[in-house]
C-alpha cells in the first residue's frame, strides 16, 4: 500500500500542479485578450486620424486647385488687361504726335507766356517750327 499511496500522491500533486498551470494560462489569456482589445481600439483610433488627414489633404489639394484655376483666370485678365493699356498707350502717343496737338500745345504755351525755346524741348520740335506755329496763330 505504500506505494499505492506514493503514486497516489504523486499523482494528486501532478493533477493540482496541472490545475495551477491551466489557471495561470487562463490568466494570461485574458490579459492578453485585454492587450488585444486595447490594440484593436488604438487602431481604430489611428485608422480615424488617417481617414481625417486623408479627408483634409483633399480638401487642402481642392482648394489648391480652386487658387490655381484662380489665379490663371486672373493672369488671363491681367494679360487682356496689358494688352488694352499697351493699345491706349499707342493711341496716346500718336495723339501726341499729331501735328494738331503740338500745335495746340504751342499756342496754349505762348499765350501762357512760354518762350519758342521752352515750347521746343517741350514738344520736340525746333524752334523754327515753334516760331512758325506762332506766327500763324497770330500771336
Amino acid at each position: 500500500m505504500l506505494n499505492t499511496d506514493w503514486l497516489l500522491l504523486v499523482l494528486s500533486i501532478t493533477e493540482v500542479l496541472l490545475l495551477l498551470m491551466v489557471a495561470v494560462f487562463f490568466l494570461r489569456l485574458r490579459q492578453s485578450e485585454a492587450v488585444l482589445s486595447k490594440l484593436r481600439s488604438k487602431q481604430e483610433e489611428l485608422l480615424n486620424k488617417l481617414r481625417f488627414n486623408a479627408q483634409l489633404e483633399q480638401e487642402i489639394v481642392a482648394s489648391f486647385e480652386q487658387r490655381q484655376s484662380e489665379l490663371s483666370k486672373l493672369d488671363q485678365q491681367l494679360e487682356s488687361r496689358a494688352a488694352d493699356m499697351k493699345r491706349l498707350l499707342k493711341q496716346a502717343e500718336e495723339v501726341c504726335k499729331s501735328p494738331q496737338f503740338l500745335r495746340e500745345i504751342v499756342v496754349t504755351g505762348c499765350k501762357r507766356g512760354k518762350s519758342s525755346q521752352e515750347l521746343a524741348r517741350a514738344t520736340g520740335l525746333s524752334v523754327e517750327e515753334v516760331e512758325l506755329i506762332i506766327e500763324q496763330a497770330g500771336l
